[in-house]
């Protein structure tokens, strides 16, 4: 009976892995805090008014250490003698300078990297004493193969360079938690949901959001000490090959 945290959940890949967590019995997740900014939207409401109170709405954003610090006592407080098993950081934006990336603004690095980075980093630091409490320890940071260096020539054209820098520093916060507290236990990793349908990847994404987040779910339940530190691919099957190289396997840093 796992607890679980998923930040970004009113929409697209969060929504959507709340939702697919609620589908597990209660024996393998027993309740899901769903975060976000505001008030929940309409598809979310509707999974918290029939989970049958296995869903939580909790409302911080992560840009805000305050207000991140106010959902960890909340959840600490529904918790009770229970610890949280699994936080999955969900949470992300991106911007598009078609310019370059000599045009990108200042501004826009600063607050992308606020959200993208620092954002996981409130979290983890906010939440590690409920997790060190917890039994399964995961931490699962949600990210794109777009941040991998090593793969950088391949996504040349597409112009989110904001968002591809701040993904691959967010590796390198996995990566250092990953050191920090393997002894302990944790499983810090990294997992590329794909290009799916959702507001940020768009329309014309290779994959529907069911799909990668059916995918994203099998990682996180599998996952153990073997995984921590490490960056996955999503696998499916037919795909292996394809732009983004859905093989299931580990993405070059």
């Amino acid at each position: 009976m796992a607890n679980y945290l998923v930040t970004g959940a009113s929409r697209g890949i969060g929504l959507e892995l709340t939702k697919q967590l609620l589908e597990l019995p209660v024996s393998e997740v027993a309740k899901v805090f769903a975060i976000s900014r505001s008030d929940s939207s309409a598809p979310l409401r509707d999974l918290i008014d029939n989970s049958a109170d296995r869903a939580i709405p909790i409302f911080a954003s992560v840009d805000d250490t305050d207000s991140v610090q106010k959902a960890a006592t909340d959840v600490k407080a529904r918790l009770g003698a229970h610890g949280l098993d699994v936080l999955v950081n969900n949470a992300g934006v991106q911007a598009f300078c078609p310019g370059g990336t000599k045009t990108v603004p200042p501004e826009q690095l600063a607050q992308i990297f606020d959200i993208n980075v620092i954002g996981p980093q409130r979290m983890i630091s906010a939440f590690l004493p409920l997790l060190e409490a917890g039994k399964q320890k995961k931490i699962i940071n949600v990210s794109t193969s777009m941040g991998s260096i090593a793969w950088a020539a391949k996504y040349k054209l597409a112009p989110a360079q904001s968002y591809k820098i701040s993904k691959a520093a967010l590796h390198m916060l996995n990566a250092q938690y990953a050191l920090d507290h393997a002894e302990a236990g944790f499983v810090f990793l990294c997992v590329s949901p794909g290009w799916l349908k959702t507001d940020l990847g768009g329309e014309h994404a290779e994959l529907n959001v069911e799909a990668g987040v059916n995918e994203l779910r099998r990682i996180i339940l599998e996952s153990g000490k073997a995984q921590n530190g490490k960056f996955l691919n999503i696998h499916i099957p037919g795909q292996e090959k394809a732009w983004n190289q859905y093989d299931g396997g580990e993405i070059p840093w």
